[in-house]
Parts: C-alpha cells; structure tokens; sequence
C-alpha cells in the first residue's frame, strides 16, 4: 500500500525528472564557416573550425555543419547565403577579415545584412583588445541580421575566436530572440 507521503516523493522525483529534460534555454541552430584557402584545398574545416563549434554548443546552439570555403568573394557569401537559406539562427565565419588582398570576408557578407549592428562589431573588436587578440581588435569583420539570421566575421586565432566567442553567445541570445519576433 503507497502511503501519501510515498505519492508525494514519487511526484516530486518525476518533476524533477521532467525538469532536467527540458533544457533552460531552447537550443538554437547555427553554422560555422572557416574561410582558409589551405583548409578549404584539403576539405578538413580546422581546429577552428571546431573551437567554434564547440564554443557554440556549450552557448547551447546546435552546429549544423561546419564547411570551409577558398579566400574567395563568390565562395564565402554563396556559403553565407546559405546558412541564412537554410534558417540556421546564427552563421558565423572565422577568417578573412583582415587587411590582405585575399581577405574578402567583410565584401562578400555586407551585401547579404539586412541591418549592420555596429555595436556588435565594436563589442567584439573591443574585447579582442583587451584581451590580448591583436587580430580581433584589428579586424574588418562585420556582424548583421541577414533575414531572421544573425552573421558575425571573426578574426581567425584561437585568441580572437575564444575572445569573440565569449563576448558573442551571450549578445546573439538576447538578438534572435528580438529577431524572432517579427
């Protein structure tokens, strides 16, 4: 015979149970595009590559994939275009955003924002800096909605993606969630 009290703990241990399934934040959808013409040459997308990823996923997003593209204008905003295609929340493209003739990135990705969020590009810019990340704080790299996508430029060290990444997740929440709405 279950007594009350047992009926109680039961009860408690499923909601406990039900909780921790449920995630606290939704997970949301993104891609990682790593822009390296020797990468891109040999298809492996780096050990950036996965760094973002799994900075990514520990901000609760989910990779969908990580590819990489040549140094190329065409090449980036093609795998630009479609992440944003393909709904994913945030695309974000690591390389190419300096000042050599092959880094292209911030051409081939401004043409595709629909809104530029300058402050992003400063935070990220800023903290970079700050933390050492010479790269980071000098690039050209761009962030913007593009559709209900958020797309961010990153510089391509592991200072700069660690950097970045850190100032990034917590801002790109609170911007698909705005984003979202509409």
């Amino acid at each position: 015979m279950i007594d009350a009290a047992d009926a109680e703990a039961d009860a408690a241990a499923r909601d406990l149970i039900d909780s921790a399934a449920e995630p606290a934040e939704p997970l949301l959808r993104a891609l990682v595009v790593v822009v390296d013409d020797r990468i891109a040459e040999d298809g492996d997308p780096s050990r950036l590559g996965a760094l973002v990823g799994e900075l990514l996923e520990e901000g609760h997003f989910h990779v969908d994939a990580t590819v990489a593209v040549f140094g190329d204008e065409v090449e980036i905003r093609n795998a630009l275009n479609t992440a944003v295609i393909g709904g994913v929340d945030l695309v974000v493209s690591v390389g190419g955003v300096g000042v050599r003739a092959r880094d292209v990135t911030p051409e081939a990705t401004e043409p595709l924002l629909d809104r530029r969020l300058r402050g992003i590009e400063e935070a990220l810019r800023s903290s970079g800096l700050s933390a050492g990340a010479t790269d980071g704080g000098l690039s050209r790299g761009l962030a913007g909605i593009s559709g209900q996508t958020l797309v961010v430029n990153l510089a391509d060290s592991r200072a700069a993606v660690r950097d970045g990444m850190a100032t990034l997740i917590p801002l790109s929440r609170f911007i698909i969630d705005q984003v979202s709405e509409f």
